[in-house]
């Protein structure tokens, strides 16, 4: 997506818009950098103030960090994503984990009833690739397959709130993981009920696994924590 050349009038607001476009639609991918102040203004054909303006409104809203000599970052997809993460920074890792087992649970449900055989296979390619992480002792790979098998069941629940919310609680749920992976001092947590309840369709019984799962993973941090 290429940047347009910014009309005189409301020129921050403007140009805000077009940055905000730039990260909503993954032009500029989460956690990487952004272009340059001054390769924005020659871009957009406003002057630096005026970027340095709309950089400062993204950062205040949460989407963007900037790093004194480094640069900066993208850091949410929303202002819902960038209240949130702003929220989650100051959440004990027990709240975390409460409200991740409310989205768990439904997601698992919704899922069973609504999930379409592409859905499934995605589903069962996550969990697979959840498995090869978990043989392979990789903890940051083993965060990011465990990440990607519950958004996929997410995804297969069809609702756009409900993934947008997941999506935006992403980066506190890499954290609620490593912390119950480190917690649960290496005990694996299956997750084949889940897939398998929600293949067959049977919303019972992938609730039921959901909220096994995660019980399993509130008792274990609780008692770390005791």
């Amino acid at each position: 997506m290429s940047l347009r050349t910014a009309q005189r009038a409301s020129l921050v607001d403007q140009v805000i818009e077009q940055l905000k476009e730039q990260i909503t639609s993954g032009s500029w991918p989460m956690n990487g950098k952004i272009p340059t102040e001054t390769a924005l203004a020659e871009q957009l054909g406003v002057g630096r103030n005026t970027v340095r303006e709309a950089v400062r409104a993204l950062t205040h809203a949460g989407l963007l960090e900037c790093r004194q000599g480094d640069g900066t970052y993208v850091r949410a997809t929303s202002e819902l994503s960038g209240a949130m993460l702003r929220r989650l920074r100051q959440a004990e890792q027990l709240e975390i984990l409460e409200v991740r087992r409310a989205l768990e649970v439904e997601s698992a449900r919704l899922a069973a009833t609504r999930r379409t055989e592409e859905d499934i296979r995605r589903i069962e390619e996550a969990l697979a690739e959840r498995e090869r992480a978990w043989q392979l002792d990789d903890p940051d790979f083993f965060v990011e397959a465990d990440l990607a098998f519950h958004m996929a069941v997410a995804h297969a629940t069809h609702n756009l709130v409900l993934i947008d919310l997941y999506e935006d609680f992403s980066a506190a749920l890499r954290a609620s993981i490593t912390a119950a992976g480190t917690s649960l001092n290496k005990s694996h947590i299956p997750h084949d009920a889940i897939a398998r309840a929600i293949a067959a369709g049977d919303a019972t019984a992938a609730e039921r696994a959901g909220h096994a799962c995660m019980e399993h993973i509130l008792i274990a941090l609780t008692e770390s924590e005791s």
